[in-house]
């Protein structure tokens, strides 16, 4: 039986993504992401966050760098990838990484206005079908009270 690598994510963007075009205009974005979580210890409440590195490639690589910035709430699925390297002083060292498959992006429809958004606008940008495609939703259509509703 063959095993299974996925990984599930909910945070936010520690910064804006670092997005490198390689050989063949292949695009790769990276950023970092925390996830945090809470518990009771002793009667006080501790948040404990933990950070992880983020890479995407191509399509989905474009789709973020147009759309993701620093602090946006996302969800994303991937699988995890460990990677070895040398450093300076010829030791070996390791990174693992999560190689986002898709992501999606989480808030209210003002959080989804352009990088040079104003307060006073009041329509959100849509994406366009190949960035719905890509991102696996068609939450930018809807009204924003149909996504408020609690259930």
């Amino acid at each position: 039986m063959s095993g299974v690598n996925k990984v599930i994510l909910v945070g936010h963007l520690g910064k804006d993504p670092e997005v490198r075009h390689l050989d063949g205009n292949v695009s790769v974005a990276s950023f970092p992401l925390a996830t945090s979580e809470s518990y009771n210890k002793d009667g006080k409440r501790i948040e404990q966050t933990e950070w992880h590195n983020i890479v995407m490639w191509r399509g989905l690589a474009d789709v973020a760098a147009k759309y993701l910035q620093k602090g946006k709430l996302v969800y994303i699925e991937g699988k995890l990838r460990t990677r070895s390297f040398e450093d300076k002083e010829g030791h070996k060292k390791y990174s693992t990484e999560i190689v986002a498959e898709n992501f999606t992006l989480l808030g209210r429809k003002t959080d989804f206005e352009p990088n040079n958004n104003s307060a006073s606008s009041s329509t959100a940008a849509e994406p366009s079908a190949e960035a719905n495609k890509n991102l696996g939703t068609g939450e930018f259509g809807k009204d924003e009270d149909e996504r408020d509703l609690p259930f």
